[in-house]
């Protein structure tokens, strides 16, 4: 039904979203419903539809950690092009901080989304971050014992 309510919402003008608020796909006080976790009427199953935890929704950290994820992304951006025109020292590990910190929360949404179990992702969540420890010291080992990320990179493009 949300997917039904955002392509009305692209739709261009208040006709093509009346008309598709109007078929009998989408009923309004269905979306309404939905959109405030309320239970549908006429529906009489069960209805939970919860985008992100209960003790995350609406707090200062879910919107700091949302923040965080773009910065690093953006980041991320900006230091490819940087490794390729000058590589050195301090584009390599920031690159590796950079790559090590965007896969842990990456992967962390896929544990999120897939793994169903308090214990159970609690236990996955433990090995990610030890996962996400190791690869970060990985890459700090391989810029300081070896010849760094960048030039890493630019030698196996040479190939």
């Amino acid at each position: 039904m949300a997917v039904l309510l955002k392509l009305g919402v692209l739709c261009s003008g208040q006709g093509g979203r009346a008309l598709l608020l109007r078929s009998r796909v989408v009923k309004p006080a269905s979306v309404s419903a939905f959109l405030q976790d309320q239970p549908t009427p006429g529906w009489h199953g069960t209805q939970h539809v919860h985008l992100s935890p209960r003790h995350h929704s609406g707090s200062k950290a879910a919107s700091l950690h949302w923040t965080s994820e773009r910065v690093v992304s953006v980041l991320l951006l900006g230091l490819l092009p940087a490794g390729y025109f000058s590589p050195c020292s301090v584009v390599d590990y920031s690159l590796a901080a950079a790559l090590s910190l965007h896969s842990h929360w990456g992967l962390g949404q896929v544990v999120t989304d897939y793994v169903h179990g308090d214990a159970l992702q609690k236990a996955v969540k433990a090995g990610l971050l030890g996962l996400s420890a190791l690869t970060f010291a990985g890459l700090c080992y391989f810029n300081y014992h070896d010849v760094g990320i960048c030039r890493a990179v630019a030698m196996l493009w040479k190939l």
